[in-house]
């Protein structure tokens, strides 16, 4: 909501940037997309990384069982 209040001040003070705001953004979104997908891969290596290096202690951590 605040992102369209700031475009709508925009359009009053400024209206052709309004506009060339308005059509730039799906081409910015859509080249900055395959930078978001990288993002997301590479945090779920970390992630699993993380996971790997932090097994040892929750394995010893768990509780006994007794039989």
């Amino acid at each position: 909501m605040a992102g369209f209040l700031l475009w709508m001040l925009l359009l009053v003070c400024c209206w052709p940037l309004a506009l060339v705001a308005l059509i730039l953004y799906p081409l910015v979104w859509l080249l900055l997309l395959p930078l978001r997908l990288l993002g997301i891969a590479v945090d779920g290596v970390l992630e699993l990384f993380s996971a790997l290096i932090h097994l040892p202690a929750r394995l010893l951590r768990a509780p006994r069982r007794t039989a």
